[in-house]
């Protein structure tokens, strides 16, 4: 079952393409027009369109924490080295290896050596399952 995607101005518009090739429902913060805007405008439409937000942007997991989405969450990935490159190998690897279909008010941290989604309990805290 296909996802609702958007994907965050600091990654590669690769990154849409890739999860569209992938059968999603992906959009770019681009494509809106709400590059340069503080985080809470595009959480904002995230949580409007029940969208997965994919971003390497650790401010909006503080964001998330108070203002979760009924469906999706956040993908968070953390290269030790920013490039397209790296950002594309973790976008193929999430996306072959985690049904984001199946995982709900989530945040999702891909590195290169693991994936580790952690779940937001009732309470606001977060538990880990991966």
């Amino acid at each position: 079952m296909p996802c609702r995607i958007k994907v965050d101005e600091d990654l590669p518009a690769d990154v849409a393409a890739l999860c569209r090739a992938a059968g999603h429902d992906a959009t770019t913060v681009v494509d809106q027009a709400l590059t340069g805007t503080p985080d809470a405008a595009p959480w904002e439409v995230v949580q409007g369109e029940n969208r997965w937000l994919f971003t390497a942007d650790k401010g909006f997991a503080d964001l998330f924490r108070r203002f979760p989405v009924a469906q999706g969450g956040l993908v968070l990935f953390r290269l030790p080295r920013e490039s397209r490159q790296g950002y594309l190998r973790l976008a193929s690897d999430l996306l072959g290896r985690v049904p984001l279909n199946t995982v709900h008010d989530a945040i999702v941290v891909v590195r290169p050596d693991a994936i580790r989604i952690y779940r937001l309990r009732r309470d606001g805290a977060t538990d880990s399952n991966q």
